[in-house]
């Protein structure tokens, strides 16, 4: 498993489902590691789903967003919220490939958000919107 040396915010938090990760590389550079999905570099995921495991200690969590589960691994600070499973949680963090288990979030922010009725619906417009206006340009050129 590779640990980010550097983050660069710079780069977008990509709102994706587990299913686009799946087509991530890795490219390497001597500053820092990052992400390519058809040609757009990224470091950061964000996603949404329902949490359908979580350890005792809450240090490591499954998310399930319908297209796939990817492993959650909170900061310190985000494990006083109680996780719970059949929470519907939205989490953005660096993306880390797993090669010898589920891919990886390392969580740089994560929010309940299972008291929004259309939070899941919602969703998938986003990430259609997103795709739509700024990915499948980018994704169409590079391939």
């Amino acid at each position: 498993m590779k640990v980010w040396r550097e983050m660069n915010y710079e780069l977008a938090a990509l709102k994706v489902f587990c299913e686009h990760l799946k087509k991530a590389h890795e490219i390497s550079s001597p500053s820092q590691k990052t992400m390519s999905i058809g040609g757009i570099l990224f470091q950061r995921a964000w996603l949404q789903g329902v949490l359908v495991s979580v350890s005792n200690n809450g240090d490591h969590l499954l998310l399930d967003d319908g297209t796939g589960l990817i492993q959650l691994s909170p900061l310190a600070d985000s494990r006083v919220q109680p996780w719970k499973i059949g929470m519907y949680v939205m989490v953005v963090g660096g993306y880390v490939v797993c090669p010898d288990d589920y891919p990886m979030i390392k969580v740089h922010k994560m929010v309940d958000l299972s008291a929004f009725p259309d939070r899941e619906a919602m969703w998938y417009l986003e990430v259609m919107e997103a795709y739509k206006l700024f990915y499948e340009t980018l994704i169409d050129d590079f391939v």
